[in-house]
């Protein structure tokens, strides 16, 4: 196995995760290919296997699509012979890369990138490579947000398309039980939960009891706790396409829809604290996301949508 040094004159290798979505993957790879750095880049495919007879036939188009996948300075596909579920092989799959390299850009099945995706990412790794405060760099930023500079922190972490280090994943934490008693004695719950605007603490407990399986909580609640930071573009350079209903945990919405950066985001380094302006909007758009108005009008215009009158 190739490994690609700690310096910052390579990019860093993606790690993609891949499961029963054959148009989705195709978009995925499609977009990345429009980025230039992508011939220069490792792609490591993590395909789990089928947890159930309806799913065997997409699980094998899928694994036929990535094997005929070019355009990459290498691509290794890692097929697992049992289901291990979005979480396990998650983990794994990261774990795995980063035991033989740095940094690592991780990826899901259902999202779609700017062709300045890479640039960002690698820009935002190299910058921000020995803040040990930083806990990861994402690609994906609200629809509502008005930020006036290119980037800004939130603490914490995210799941929609993003990058992170060695250093930084050491610090990620699988038990939820133990993540939940620390937040507990650290006086953060309030502040998990974006001061109410968002059901992180219960996603958290969801976990801890079984009824998800999620790893995204448990990395952010993991960085959380050590105030630990996030770079976000003020762009979004990332957009999810797997609110189709066509995934394990998606439901039918357009609400986290946006409009992907057609210009490359300046990184410079900038103060590692969280900045309020953005917390506060993120909050709000949660806030107005969770309300009952726009749950029902969601569901409005979905039907009317069906109906043919969208």
């Amino acid at each position: 196995m190739i490994s690609i040094s700690a310096t910052n004159n390579f990019p860093a290798p993606i790690a993609l995760f891949v499961y029963n979505r054959p148009i989705h993957t195709r978009k995925l790879i499609e977009s990345l290919l429009e980025n230039i750095e992508s011939k220069d880049t490792q792609l490591f495919i993590f395909s789990d296997a089928a947890k159930d007879k309806n799913s065997i036939d997409s699980v094998e188009k899928v694994r036929a699509y990535v094997n005929k996948i070019s355009g990459f300075k290498s691509i290794t596909i890692i097929p697992a012979e049992h289901n291990k579920g979005l979480a396990n092989s998650l983990i794994d799959g990261i774990s795995y890369v980063l035991e033989r390299n740095y940094r690592v850009i991780v990826l899901e099945d259902d999202l779609v990138v700017s062709p300045y995706f890479l640039r960002y990412m690698n820009s935002g790794l190299d910058v921000y490579r020995d803040e040990k405060q930083v806990a990861s760099i994402h690609g994906y930023c609200y629809p509502t947000m008005q930020i006036e500079a290119d980037t800004f922190f939130l603490r914490g972490a995210d799941c929609w398309g993003w990058a992170t280090w060695r250093r930084a994943w050491n610090y990620f934490e699988s038990d939820g039980q133990k993540l939940l008693s620390m937040l507990e004695q650290a006086g953060l719950m309030k502040k998990f939960d974006l001061d109410g605007a968002y059901p992180y603490v219960r996603m958290l407990k969801d976990q801890i009891k079984g009824k998800n399986n999620s790893w995204a909580i448990r990395w952010h609640a993991s960085c959380f706790i050590k105030n630990m930071m996030t770079l976000y573009p003020a762009v979004s350079l990332v957009q999810n396409i797997g609110n189709d209903n066509s995934g394990t945990h998606c439901s039918v919405t357009n609400a986290f829809d946006v409009v992907l950066a057609n210009h490359p985001i300046q990184v410079k380094k900038i103060e590692v604290r969280e900045n309020m302006e953005a917390r506060n909007q993120v909050a709000i758009f949660f806030k107005y996301e969770r309300s009952l108005f726009r749950r029902v009008w969601s569901k409005l215009k979905i039907f009317l949508l069906k109906l043919g009158f969208e």
